[in-house]
């Protein structure tokens, strides 16, 4: 393994390998098309084809065929290998040195913890999903949502759901996601993306390094058909991130370190993943 150390730092030290590499890093645990990845770094996908190869040939990235699809995925096995290896070997085992977040942090008792769920336009599903752990578990976190090009209001299907699973959608309101960087705002310790298209954006580099999700799901605001095939894609949304957020409240948070649970996170993008195929 630490023979190809050096080859994975020169296929990371080209710029356009570096932006394939950390967009399928923010999508993991998903599988992403290769179109998709060219559509949305603006890439020929001949050209992209021979970046994937290149990560492929270094070990970050593996790939899986669907069908006639070719689908790519972060080796995260051998991306762990890398950093662990660079941690221990250039750091010395200096992980204050080396890495951003707070190493040791002890839970705090009675603590809340402050969760950030983001999509696009901020009217939908990223309003379901803060609604539904304030709901859950409002006692122990405190939810908030945010687009990363917010719409002007809310969509009128989605709140109709909302105010009939009991919600109150009195304080619900689209806000863009620079409300919640700065000095001012909250010290986020958990960061979801509920959309595919806001986990290709870049958002800010969040103080205190929160745990990072990504809980994909088609877009219910794109549905299409007569206003109850709509009204089911609404409730579709809402049920499938109702599972997600049950198994994350019941999460034993202060019992676990971070690398548990940011593997408990994944776990429940991949069954998430599984009701949505």
């Amino acid at each position: 393994m630490e023979m190809m150390i050096p080859d994975q730092l020169t296929t990371l030290g080209h710029p356009v390998r570096l932006a394939v590499f950390r967009l399928l890093m923010r999508r993991y645990p998903d599988r992403v098309p290769a179109g998709e990845l060219s559509s949305a770094l603006d890439v020929k996908p001949s050209t992209m084809s021979a970046y994937l190869a290149a990560l492929q040939r270094a070990g970050l990235v593996e790939q899986t065929r669907s069908g006639t699809s070719l689908l790519y995925s972060i080796h995260m096995a051998s991306v762990r290998q890398m950093f662990g290896f660079l941690l221990t070997d250039c750091c010395r085992g200096r992980p204050d040195l080396c890495t951003p977040f707070r190493v040791g942090d002890t839970p705090m008792p009675d603590q809340k913890y402050n969760v950030l769920f983001i999509c696009t336009g901020n009217s939908a599903r990223s309003i379901f999903a803060e609604s539904l752990l304030r709901q859950i578990a409002g006692g122990r976190f405190v939810a908030y949502s945010a687009g990363t090009t917010p719409s002007s209001e809310l969509n009128p299907f989605a709140l109709e759901v909302l105010s009939s699973k009991g919600h109150d959608i009195a304080p619900l309101r689209a806000k863009n996601v620079a409300e919640f960087s700065g000095p001012d705002a909250p010290r986020l310790d958990f960061v979801f993306t509920v959309c595919n298209q806001a986990a290709h954006e870049e958002c800010p580099a969040w103080e205190g390094q929160p745990v990072n999700g990504h809980w994909g799901m088609p877009d219910p605001v794109k549905s299409v058909g007569t206003p109850a095939e709509k009204a089911l894609a609404f409730q579709k949304a809402y049920g499938d991130l109702k599972r997600r957020i049950e198994i994350f409240a019941a999460l034993p948070i202060d019992a676990l370190d971070r690398i548990a649970l940011q593997n408990a996170v994944d776990d429940i993008a991949r069954e998430g993943a599984g009701e949505s195929a």
